[in-house]
């Protein structure tokens, strides 16, 4: 019950939305907060449902409870009665708070600090908005409510990355013991020599049929671990086996040609960093895996949301325009056509044919990106400091 819980330093609420990336998100920085010790965190969410698929240890028909020393508080449209703001209170993505918890929040002194955290961007604007606040009017007081944009410049708020997060994927990369161990864990054998492991995580896209027919008919054996999820049809159309779809489940190991494809069950975050660390290319979706393929140090590709006006095309872009900027032309423009190809759900069997030719040099790529991106701290670090200034 509410009348036992302690005070909270944060109160951090998250609409899901498209199942996993808002509260993906929300979860991994709720975590690093309280791991790293900054106080009691409460997270406010409207569909325990969605979140137990990335926690399992959560009940979705408790209102309240403890999870890994985070309180996980259901979000009713009617509030607890004796709900007090914490110090610091984060609407994740723009969700915006209910109304009763903002006036609540307005006659505290001192106010809570008010962040809105925005989604992860590429585009210029973000460096002049990072950090801006915007008055509101509640009643007849005013509360600011500061923008904090994650973002690839050190004018953004970075990205989130735990502590001890590089390190650990280093150390997994690097135990061949371990990776044989994880494979068996899988239901596989040990990676071969010249062979590759490509997870995949996407949205619907036309161009996975072409991009996994060229795996079925190459001369390359191509291991494809896929979670079970709304890339399903496409991959399985692309390999011949529509027929598998009705009846496709976590655990199945499906061989056509070259190509091996291999079932995976939803399996919580870190079970999620172990899939992509291990593989040789990643293709992931959203917000938050995005962010993961890139402290994996592996080849990624990005899919991102689809919008109807294909404004998505130029946020993809834009991020575009940081990541190729260290590498030679020809690879980038391989890259770049790769990724809009996948994008815009083109036919991807002539530019996967180029993967021999520019695989080591986006691989080493990969692995200086992700050292980049910490030059100026992760979110969590830019985040606590932005608010120590301001309390």
């Amino acid at each position: 019950m509410t009348r036992s819980l302690p005070p909270f330093d944060w109160d951090i609420f998250c609409a899901v939305v498209d199942n996993f990336g808002d509260i993906g998100v929300t979860w991994r920085l709720a975590r690093q907060l309280e791991q790293e010790g900054h106080g009691k965190i409460r997270l406010w969410v409207d569909d325990l449902a969605s979140f137990a698929r990335i926690c399992p240890g959560l009940d979705p028909a408790l209102d309240g409870q403890w999870q890994q020393g985070i309180y996980v508080q259901r979000w009713h449209e009617a509030l607890p009665a004796d709900a007090v703001p914490a110090r610091m209170v984060i609407e994740a993505f723009a969700c915006e708070l209910p109304a009763p918890f903002v006036q609540a929040m307005a006659e505290q002194s001192p106010a809570p600090c008010w962040i809105n955290l925005e989604y992860l961007s590429a585009e210029a604007w973000v460096e002049d908005c990072h950090g801006l606040a915007s008055p509101q009017r509640v009643g007849k007081r005013s509360l600011d409510k500061y923008f904090f944009f994650p973002g690839f410049t050190p004018r953004t708020g970075g990205l989130l990355c735990e502590r001890g997060l590089i390190a650990a994927r280093a150390h997994w990369q690097q135990d061949e013991m371990g990776l044989n161990a994880y494979w068996a864990s899988l239901g596989l054998p040990p990676k071969a020599q010249d062979e590759l492991r490509i997870s995949l995580f996407t949205y619907e896209s036309a161009a996975l049929e072409s991009l996994v027919a060229s795996w079925c008919q190459g001369t390359t054996p191509v291991t494809l671990l896929l979670p079970l999820g709304r890339s399903l049809n496409d991959v399985l159309t692309g390999a011949g086996l529509g027929d598998a779809i009705p009846t496709a489940q976590a655990g199945d190991l499906l061989q056509v040609g070259s190509l091996c494809i291999k079932l995976l069950p939803m399996t919580d975050q870190a079970g999620y960093d172990r899939l992509l660390w291990s593989c040789d290319l990643n293709l992931v979706r959203g917000e938050d895996s995005f962010v993961r393929a890139q402290w994996a140090a592996r080849p990624f590709l990005w899919h991102i949301y689809p919008q109807d006006d294909e404004a998505h095309i130029a946020k993809l872009d834009d991020f575009l325009a940081h990541y190729l900027a260290a590498l030679p032309a020809d690879a980038a423009q391989w890259l770049r056509a790769f990724s809009h190809a996948l994008n815009h759900g083109q036919d991807v069997g002539e530019i996967w044919a180029q993967w021999p030719q520019y695989a080591t040099i986006w691989q080493q790529h990969a692995r200086a990106w992700s050292q980049k991106l910490l030059a100026d701290g992760d979110l969590v670090t830019r985040l606590v400091k932005f608010l120590e200034s301001r309390i």
